[in-house]
Parts: C-alpha cells; structure tokens; sequence
C-alpha cells in the first residue's frame, strides 16, 4: 500500500497475528518496515511503542511526516515559554492558576481530538501544536511560583534549595520516561489507539491539577489592593552581563545533542544489536531511570550543599560526561547482540549525566543574582529561567532537524562499531555538541585564558 494512499484510520487489533504470534525473543516485524526517521523526543510521542504503532497504521498522507509532531511540539512549547514566562512574571501574575487550568483543559482537549485523527496533519496540530501550547501553559506560571517560594529565604549564596527543588520537578520527567514505555506497551496490546489516548488523558488531567493545587501563587508576586502603583517593569539588566550569554550559548549546544540518543537509541538496538521490541523498551527504560537521581543530585550540587563548587564546574560535569559515554561507549559498541553490554553501560552513563544537567541552572541563575548584587541592578530569576528554556528549545529544534539529515549521511557508512554504522554521524555529533555543551568553563576560566592569549 503506498503511504500517501487515502484510506481510513484503523489500529491494528491486539489480538492481530503480526503482534500476537511473533517469537517473543524474536525480531519485531516492524523492523521490515522502511519508514522516515522520527524526529520525536517529547512526552507521549518519544516512546517506540508509540513509533511501532504509527508505523503499522494507515493515515490520509505520508507516514513520514509524523517525524514532525515532535519536532513541532519541542519548538512550540520551549519557544513560547519566553513569553509566557515574561507574562505571567508580575504583569499577570495573579492569573498563574487560571492559565495553568486552562492550559490542563487544552492539553487533555488536544489528546481527545488527537483520538479522532484520521490524517497526520490531525496529529500535527493537536498533539505538536495544541498540546504543546497547553503544556507550556501549565509549566511557566508553576515553574515561576515553584521558584518564588524558594526565592522566599535568601543565603549569600543564592536563593535557598531553589535549584534542588528544580532539580525534584525535573525528576518526575525520568520517572515518565521510565514507566510510560511499558504503560503504553500494556494499554496498546489490550485496547485500540483511541482508548488508550483517552485513559492518558484522564492521568494527564488528575496529575496536572492535583500539581496546580499544590503550588499556589507566591505572595510576593500578588498585587497589594491598598496600592495603587503600576505593575514594575521586567529589569532587563542582566542583557548586559556576558554570563548570560555564555550559559545560553552552552544550553543550545547540550540541548542539541542531547534528544538524539533517546530518539534514536530503539532504531539503533532492533537494527544494529539485533534486540527484540521488549528489549528495545527497556533499553529505553535503562535510559531514563538514571536521571531521577540524577537531576535531584546535581540540583544538589548546584546548591552548594555537598561541596562548594562554583556554578560553571557543576555546569561542566554532565556536558562533558555526556560527551565521554557518547564518544567511549556508544561509539564502540560492537555491531550485533555482542555489543548490547557496552549499549546498555552507555544508557545509564549518558541518561544519568545528560537528564541532570537542567538541574544546574538553579546555579546559573543564583550566580547571575550575585552578579546582579554586585552591580546594584535589578533582576527577575523568572524571566531569566524563561529565556534559558527558549535556548533549550532552540537546542532542541536544530538538534531534531539536524538528526534526519546526519541519519540519512551516514546510510553509506561502513566499518567496524557503532561509527561504522548509519548512527556514525550522529554519534560523532552527540559527542561534540555535548562537549560545546560544557564551555560554561570559559566562565571560570576566563582570567586564565585572557591571560594566555595577552602573552601569546
């Protein structure tokens, strides 16, 4: 059947022989199938049970343009979290709660509609464009009054536990990551697409308003009814300052990079180590489990609570880890099922470093603070924390679009491990945006290198 062919949306059904009867340790079938490489990496879409069954379904349009979804919804939600971020900072600060209600209301609505899909631009504008919106509704306003209550008591060092409690959100991202493959595999395998997409919305609306009661709106931010001033305006000071630019700089690299592995690493496990769907699961699950430690760990750090380590080092440390696990492990993993060993030591190594570093920008922003201090300027952590995530999307866009087109560089490779491979060039680029990841270290070492340069 050609994929642009006009047919009517079906799933295929649990109980069909292509699923049901294949050997368990086997192949999967849809390894037979030649399909566009997904740039997906977000949420519900990343999953390869999801990819498995977009694979097997037959849509009005080409089956390669669900590789968009992801990359729609990345650039939609990071990308408008600036704004949203810079609304809701104090101009609009009051109605946090009723934006994330209504961003509840919209992401579970966009999953709904997505159940009644029968073309893949359906998807396109539900789940990449609708719920992305919705989701971005619902983490800037909680995002800005998680960190005013944690802003609320104030050390030398920064605000208080602002970065581990960051650090404690961002786990809970693993934790989907872990669960969800074999959730979705389990709702899948005993009820059709529509059904499943409807239990995950009733989880999705449960979880989000029980997270949106839990984090009221900080004081602080509430407007005084016995004043009658205008609301401040945002201080844009901090424009001025090159460390803000450096850490962006270093969010777009490791951002880049960092998406291709969990992207990729399923494709990579049935074609390159022979592994069966249920291996290629958990190999997915191997992956994230790490980070929910991970980011509550280095959130710890970034706090100064374990050693006094400036926020550049700590920045350094899963970039530069991350780049060393791509480079060592991923890289020379042997092709077939003997490599599986080393694929599954980089899956731990890499998820562990690479899901912790977002922790450390509870770092970044209590350096910047001290810098604003220092330089008697007013700052808004809010806004800055907005802008950070509008560099990660960018990250992760140019890195989504970059890994179709290295995916299609490499079919003509040929040679001995995981370099020889199709993955070749995306391996080489993980590793290399996760080391441009790490020039927060231009920060600390900024003397030393003018220093250099001035003899030489």
């Amino acid at each position: 059947m050609s994929q642009t062919e006009n047919v009517t949306l079906h799933e295929l059904d649990s109980s069909s022989p292509d699923i049901r009867e294949q050997d368990p340790d086997g192949l999967d079938p849809a390894q037979d199938i030649s399909y566009e490489p997904s740039t997906d990496r977000s949420a519900i879409l990343q999953l390869p049970i999801w990819e498995y069954y977009y694979e097997n379904w037959t849509l009005d349009g080409s089956r390669a343009q669900t590789g968009i979804i992801g990359t729609t919804q990345n650039g939609v939600m990071y990308l408008s979290m600036p704004f949203l971020f810079a609304l809701f900072t104090k101009r609009w600060a009051r109605w946090r709660q009723t934006a994330a209600l209504c961003g509840t209301v919209l992401a579970c609505l966009s999953f709904i509609l997505s159940s009644f899909s029968t073309n893949v631009w359906h998807l396109i504008v539900t789940q990449g464009i609708m719920a992305a919106l919705g989701c971005a509704l619902i983490y800037s306003p909680m995002t800005l009054s998680l960190g005013e209550w944690f802003q609320a008591s104030v050390s030398n060092q920064g605000a208080v536990n602002r970065a581990v409690a960051y650090g404690v959100v961002l786990s809970s991202k693993n934790i989907v990551g872990s669960t969800c493959p074999f959730l979705f595999r389990g709702l899948l395998d005993h009820y059709d697409f529509r059904a499943t997409v409807r239990i995950w919305t009733a989880l999705l609306g449960g979880t989000c308003l029980l997270g949106i009661a839990l984090i009221p709106t900080h004081p602080s931010s509430m407007p005084n009814p016995s004043r009658t001033h205008r609301t401040p305006k945002i201080p844009w000071h901090f424009l001025r300052h090159k460390t803000f630019y450096i850490y962006s700089t270093a969010i777009v690299f490791q951002s880049a990079g960092y998406g291709i592995p969990q992207t990729y690493i399923n494709q990579y496990g049935k074609e390159i180590t022979m592994l069966s769907q249920t291996w290629a699961t958990l190999l997915l699950t191997i992956f994230n489990v790490p980070g929910i430690i991970a980011s509550s760990f280095f959130g710890y750090l970034s706090d100064n609570k374990l050693f006094p380590l400036s926020a550049a080092t700590v920045a350094s440390i899963p970039p530069l880890s991350s780049a060393c696990s791509a480079l060592l492990l991923w890289g020379l993993t042997s092709q077939g099922s003997g490599g599986l060993a080393l694929l599954i030591c980089f899956s731990i190594t890499f998820g562990f470093f690479s899901s912790g570093y977002s922790a450390t920008w509870g770092g970044f922003l209590n350096e910047l603070e001290r810098e604003a201090a220092q330089a008697n300027e007013a700052i808004d952590a809010g806004m800055m924390y907005g802008l950070l995530n509008g560099a990660r999307g960018i990250g992760y866009v140019s890195g989504g679009f970059a890994g179709v087109s290295l995916l299609k560089a490499g079919s003509g490779f040929t040679g001995r491990f995981a370099y020889g491979t199709t993955f070749g060039p995306l391996i080489i680029f993980t590793g290399l945006t996760s080391v441009l990841g790490g020039c927060v270290l231009i920060r600390k070492w900024e003397k030393l290198l003018l220093r250099i340069f001035s003899l030489a």
